[in-house]
């Protein structure tokens, strides 16, 4: 649907890395401007396993943002 619309952004995506990697929460930090997009990023983030932060050799509860780009073309590419 976002497609067929033309809809892009970037959302960006606080989230609380437990310390054995996995996400504890994930809430939108600064939205795309489509709830739909947010819903969908913050989804796919909840699965996701993070390197845990650390203080020395122990691995530690974190926050990070993390951008999702939602984008119809491939800016990576190049020409």
């Amino acid at each position: 649907w976002a497609r067929r619309q033309g809809i892009e952004g970037i959302v960006v995506l606080r989230v609380a890395v437990q310390p054995d990697g996995g996400a504890a929460g994930v809430e939108v930090a600064r939205s795309c401007g489509h709830p739909r997009l947010d819903g969908i990023a913050a989804e796919a983030v909840r699965n996701w396993r993070f390197a845990p932060a650390r203080r020395g050799a122990e691995a530690v509860a974190s926050v990070v943002e993390v951008p999702i780009r939602f984008s119809l073309t491939d800016r990576e590419r190049k020409s």
